[in-house]
C-alpha cells in the first residue's frame, strides 16, 4: 500500500513569493541607505537590482565563502559570518553600478542594518503563516477539507499495489 499525498503550494511561495521578497528586500535596501550615510541608490530600480544581486549572492556565493571559511566562523563563534556579510555587500555595490558603498565599514553596518530592516518588513508575513492566524473551517470554506465518495480528501490517493 502506498499513500501519497500532494503539497499544496504556501501563498509565497514560488515566482510570486520570489517577486514579494525582492519588493521587500528593495524597500529595505532604500530604507537602509537612507539611514546609513556611506550607502548610495540612485534610483529605486537600482535598489530592486541591488536586491536582485545580494539575493543571488547570498544563495549562490556565501555558502562557498561559509564553507572556505568555516574554521573561522568556529573560531569566532559565528562573528566572522559578519564580514563574509559585508564582503556580499561590497561585491553588490561592484556590480551594481548605482549602488555605491564608501567603505568595509559602513557595508558592515549596512548589512546589520539591512538584516534589522528586513526582518521588521518580514514580520506580517511570518505572523500570516502562523496556524493559530488561520481560517477555521468555520471560518472560511477550504477545497482540502472536501471529501469524494470514498471519504478521501483531495490531496489523498492511496494505491493498492497488493491487487
Amino acid at each position: 500500500m502506498k499513500i501519497t499525498i500532494n503539497n499544496y503550494p504556501e501563498p509565497y511561495s514560488g515566482p510570486l513569493g520570489f517577486i514579494a521578497q525582492m519588493v521587500v528586500m528593495a524597500l529595505a535596501t532604500v530604507l537602509a541607505a537612507y539611514i546609513m550615510p556611506g550607502v548610495h541608490i540612485d534610483t529605486f530600480w537600482a535598489a530592486i537590482l541591488t536586491a536582485a544581486v545580494i539575493a543571488l549572492l547570498n544563495n549562490f556565493i556565501r555558502p562557498i565563502l561559509i564553507v572556505l571559511t568555516l574554521p573561522f566562523t568556529i573560531v569566532t563563534m559565528g562573528f566572522f559570518l559578519l564580514i563574509i556579510n559585508a564582503c556580499i555587500i561590497l561585491l553588490a555595490s561592484k556590480l551594481v553600478s548605482q549602488f555605491h558603498v564608501d567603505g568595509f565599514l559602513n557595508a558592515l553596518l549596512f548589512s546589520l542594518l539591512l538584516t534589522a530592516i528586513n526582518y521588521l518588513l518580514e514580520i506580517p508575513n511570518r505572523l500570516m503563516r502562523r496556524p493559530d492566524y488561520q481560517p477555521s473551517d468555520s471560518q472560511a470554506h477550504d477545497i482540502h477539507t472536501d471529501t469524494d465518495e470514498e471519504g478521501f480528501t483531495p490531496y489523498e490517493e492511496i494505491n493498492d499495489d497488493n491487487k
